[in-house]
């Protein structure tokens, strides 16, 4: 079942977003292991490496009260598309999924939205347990 809360969270974070220079627009919200949701948005820099993702802001903004486990996040970029996360950010989410079977709501608007998990957007996930091979 899709957490409704999580959603708009995810929409209402997109609004905060700091794009002077691509103009793309990122929100994002992680529910995590103590059951509070962490928002997030793209912020960007004149030194485009610099810049911040949408997900990895909200991952890192829950990491940093203490969390370690994504129970779901929920992401939304351009309204009439289905943006999904870029590369690095599909690595972070790996590195503090619950499982591989951690939820990704995907959001066009609140009432498009795909339900997709880690494993589906990100096959073969480098993860610490490759570290102990």
């Amino acid at each position: 079942m899709i957490n409704k809360e999580l959603i708009l969270k995810a929409i209402e974070a997109r609004e905060n977003a700091y794009c002077p220079y691509s103009n793309f627009k990122v929100g994002a919200a992680v529910l995590f292991e103590d059951d509070k949701i962490y928002t997030g948005c793209n912020i960007e820099n004149a030194s485009f490496g610099a810049t911040n993702c949408a997900e990895r802001t909200a991952i890192f903004n829950g990491i940093s009260h203490g969390n370690r486990l994504i129970k779901a996040i929920a992401l939304i970029g351009d309204p009439n598309a289905f943006t999904y996360p870029c590369g690095i950010c599909r690595q972070v989410i790996s590195e503090f999924a619950e499982s591989k079977d951690t939820k990704i709501y995907i959001i066009k608007n609140e009432n498009e939205i795909l339900e997709k998990t880690l494993e589906e957007i990100m096959p073969g996930t480098f993860t610490k347990e490759d570290l102990d091979k």
